[in-house]
């Protein structure tokens, strides 16, 4: 981190000390062997750097509320809808060639992510961003690393028709392979029973939303911010308050430590990225490389990193955000201390009741067969 070390200088004057002698003849001269052999003055000790102020709870509370772009959640997902969505966020029929489903890429027994940089498709076809968590996914100002869909909704209706994702060729091909399965249908009608056609695809992707809503993890880092500042080591303490004094939460803020923004890569120094981010969704050239801020929330857990996955070591993701978003180089130890921090975002998952892949219901004589095509 290039910061601005003040040092007090210490002048040291050496005065030449003059003996006089009643005699009026000088006293010899040094020899120049006896000059090189004397000792030389030791260094004065540099004087040590005052330490710094602790940065106030209240303070550190601050950057994590919630803020005013982001809409609260509100609850109101039934119980029938959430079970619905589950089995949907499972449901490998729901692709072209019944291989893949929303937890393929986003698998929820390992935080919400393949750990690739680029997940595979259909065809093993790869795309050109990394896969984020589906935790706290709920809590984002919008959703995929362009911001193109403004809800969880949205997001959950994009794979399924992406012919380099799950590559069904169309709605109808969806909605033929949900009422094929009568356990489907009579989920839809007890999930959306004021609806004359519950089976549909915004219904199952609303489904898909109420479930994802549920994914949520608590780390040490809640018991610190509801009270608790024992519930942080020094180290991480210190990696907190350098994190919020170097300017980091201008971006990750927020209950979900990010979300809740777009902003530009690159922002003091260019990083090298051909992805247009943003632009693409909007044409504006002031959103020419501008991605969603990403959660930090279990990011101990959710490499690799950036948006193309292409870093691999969470101390590296620190220093090149420091460099390109800071202009800032951090020592190895204030490294160490920010990495510690980072690390309180790891949370507990939920149990199996969440994790463990359902029990899918049959496919019938009329559902679609697997397309390999």
């Amino acid at each position: 981190m290039m910061r601005n070390r003040f040092w007090l200088g210490v002048g040291l004057v050496s005065l030449g000390a003059f003996s006089s002698s009643c005699s009026k003849e000088p006293a010899p001269p040094e020899s120049p062997a006896a000059a090189a052999a004397a000792p030389a003055p030791a260094p004065a000790p540099a004087p040590e750097e005052p330490p710094k102020p602790r940065m106030s709870y209240a303070k550190l509370l601050s950057f994590f509320r919630q803020p005013a772009s982001v809409k609260a959640v509100k609850a109101e997902d039934t119980e029938a809808q959430i079970a619905l969505g589950r089995l949907l966020f499972f449901e490998n029929r729901l692709s072209k060639n019944h291989d893949i489903s929303c937890n393929s890429c986003h698998d929820l027994a390992t935080f919400g992510v393949d750990g690739k940089p680029t997940s595979e498709g259909h065809k093993g076809q790869k795309g050109t961003r990394n896969a984020p968590t589906v935790f706290h996914a709920a809590g984002h100002i919008a959703q995929f690393w362009d911001g193109r869909a403004a809800t969880l909704e949205e997001q959950a209706a994009g794979p399924m028709m992406n012919p380099v994702e799950m590559a069904m060729p169309d709605e109808k091909r969806v909605l033929a392979t949900l009422n094929s399965i009568p356990q489907y249908v009579k989920g839809f009608k007890q999930s959306f029973p004021g609806d004359k056609k519950p089976v549909n695809v915004a219904n199952a992707a609303r489904a898909i939303a109420a479930f994802e809503r549920k994914l949520l993890t608590t780390a040490r880092f809640d018991k610190f911010l509801a009270g608790d500042e024992s519930a942080l080591t020094e180290q991480e303490r210190r990696g907190l308050e350098l994190f919020a004094a170097s300017g980091c939460t201008t971006c990750h803020n927020g209950p979900a430590v990010g979300g809740t923004s777009f902003q530009k890569l690159g922002l003091i120094e260019e990083y090298p990225t051909g992805d247009k981010g943003r632009f693409e969704v909007t044409k504006n050239e002031e959103d020419l490389h501008k991605f969603r801020v990403p959660t930090l929330r279990n990011v101990e857990k959710t490499g690799p990193w950036f948006h193309d996955g292409s870093v691999t070591e969470l101390p590296q993701a620190v220093r090149l955000m420091a460099r390109h978003q800071l202009g800032m180089t951090f020592s190895d130890a204030e490294v160490d201390d920010i990495v510690a921090f980072l690390k309180s975002l790891t949370g507990e998952l939920p149990g199996p009741e969440v994790l463990a892949p359902p029990e899918l219901p049959p496919s019938t004589r009329t559902t679609p067969k697997p397309d390999p095509t």
